[in-house]
């Protein structure tokens, strides 16, 4: 059964079925210009909240090696993900200024009053990967299911080339899936990878 916290700020309820640090395992299955690269690989997700109207994410993975023990790892993430909404003068940033208006507490109503044409919620997720890329994801959370998109990225002079990606995760029968598909190595958009996970805590 899902447990939902109940002292979050009213924006993060949609996203709420998230928090909590999920581990399990997936499969890697890309086709490159050099080969089709696949394996197996342990992950470990971590959704959090400190107060704000927003989620701290970071997610860490290895490869197994073919006796199913823990390998290489891969490349982590850490980011923020949040329901898309305009900043106003009770919101913090950008960079370190504080707030021109006193804090304003959201409501339940003030929450509904940004779902989208298709009843769901409009979402933003700023991820960075340790291997010098970030990305921009928007996208919608409906009920137990999100799917997001970039749409933007940004690479050090260094990261491999990386253009494009979606990702789409779900709350079933207690797992959170997700699959990830990326546009990479001078390849097209496609899929990538995808793992089950359970949760952790």
């Amino acid at each position: 059964m899902l447990e939902l916290p109940t002292d979050l700020p009213s924006d993060l309820v949609p996203l709420s079925w998230l928090i909590g640090v999920w581990e399990g395992s997936g499969v890697i299955d890309y086709e490159t210009a050099d080969g089709r690269l696949t394996g197996e690989f342990s992950h470990r997700v971590s959704f959090s909240h400190d107060g704000g109207d927003f989620l701290n994410y970071s997610a860490t993975a290895r490869l197994r090696g073919d006796d199913g023990t823990a390998g290489a790892p891969l490349v982590a993430e850490t980011g923020y993900w949040r329901l898309a909404r305009p900043a106003g003068p009770s919101d913090a940033g950008p960079g370190l200024l504080p707030p021109s208006a006193a804090a304003v507490e959201r409501t339940v109503d003030d929450v509904e009053g940004l779902r989208n044409g298709e009843g769901a919620f409009d979402i933003e997720a700023a991820i960075v990967h340790s291997d010098g890329i970030s990305e921009l994801y928007l996208g919608q959370v409906n009920g137990p299911r999100i799917d997001i998109a970039t749409d933007a990225v940004v690479r050090t002079a260094g990261a491999k080339a990386y253009t494009a990606a979606t990702r789409m995760y779900g709350y079933v029968d207690g797992h959170l899936l997700w699959a990830w598909d990326i546009a990479a190595l001078g390849g097209e958009l496609a899929a990538h990878a995808s793992a089950r996970l359970a949760r952790a805590d």
